[in-house]
């Protein structure tokens, strides 16, 4: 029972007790040999999850309905032509990181203005921004792999006493994106909106201002991971992204936030980023083909949210 009450209180708990469980598994098959280089391999992959992760998070705190599509494109444009602004100089370090944020800030506008003044569903909205962006990534790109400057290839892949660099950037975030939720006035007018929308329009709230900040801050860190991402592969490519656009809402709806919205947890989307990648690890350790890894997955990663619903259904 005091298990069962503390899961209820922390709903992310069971994003880390599966991470670790596939953490434990995934090591038995090579008797410890590979601990300290899979949690490192998983803290620097899971950090890229997380950051884009963050961003969907508040979105879709907003409430039903609401979500960003256009996450992989903007990773990819401000990738692109941050890499390609750089073009490898370390004086162009700075404008490169600006012009990666500020590509996301006007994505996040954009999606906003769409979704404002056409009356169309986010989904909708983003997803046919999304094609914009990519295509005008495509031709920024032309089939050119722009190298980053040496000194931000070094930082992005190293590590500081052991931990990937891009993970305490990551970390950071976390703890800014927590503070910003549970410690100021924007983030307790997130959670109202998405706890119901006419209540928080009565209450005086500026709705729109809100949600415009939101879509802008969730533009903006895809635009950072895009930025960290390409500096790490060393260059952008022009499929960078893709593999986050389910990724963004699975750490958020694995980590114990609420897909109605209202309801966000900060600390449940590293759980859910390092249980992603971990599942992978762990089914590729065992020697799964591609198609059966893909399957059990999917398997894995339901059994886990049957599991937090289950918990939920108890705490009721």
């Amino acid at each position: 029972m005091t298990f069962l009450r503390m899961t209820a209180s922390r709903p992310w708990l069971w994003a880390w007790i599966a991470a670790v469980a596939v953490f434990g598994i995934t090591i038995a098959a090579t008797a410890g040999a590979s601990a300290a280089g899979l949690a490192q391999a998983a803290f620097t992959f899971a950090a890229f999850s997380v950051i884009v992760g963050l961003g969907q998070m508040f979105v879709i705190t907003l409430g039903p309905g609401n979500i960003d599509l256009s996450i992989p494109a903007t990773m990819t444009l401000a990738g692109t032509v941050s890499l390609k602004l750089m073009d490898g100089q370390e004086a162009m370090i700075l404008p490169g990181i600006l012009v990666a944020l500020g590509i996301g800030a006007c994505v996040g506008v954009l999606n906003y203005t769409l979704i404002r003044a056409l009356r169309i569903p986010p989904i909708i909205a983003t997803l046919a921004l999304s094609f914009i962006v990519q295509s005008t990534a495509i031709w920024t790109n032309r089939g050119l792999r722009v190298k980053p400057p040496e000194s931000l290839a070094s930082f992005s892949t190293g590590t500081l006493w052991g931990v990937p660099n891009v993970a305490i950037v990551a970390g950071l975030l976390t703890i800014a994106a927590w503070v910003l939720l549970e410690r100021s006035g924007h983030g307790r007018r997130i959670s109202a909106i998405g706890q119901s929308l006419p209540a928080a329009r009565r209450a005086g709230i500026p709705v729109e201002g809100v949600r415009l900040a939101t879509y802008v801050l969730c533009a903006t860190l895809a635009g950072l991971c895009g930025f960290l991402l390409s500096c790490f592969s060393g260059g952008a490519a022009l499929n960078m992204g893709a593999e986050f656009l389910l990724v963004s809402i699975a750490v958020v709806v694995i980590g114990g936030s609420s897909v109605a919205g209202g309801n966000s947890n900060v600390p449940g989307i590293w759980g859910a980023a390092l249980f992603l990648f971990l599942v992978v690890s762990m089914l590729n350790t065992y020697g799964f083909g591609a198609g059966p890894r893909l399957i059990l997955t999917g398997f894995i990663i339901i059994a886990v949210i049957l599991a937090a619903s289950a918990r939920g259904r108890t705490a009721a």
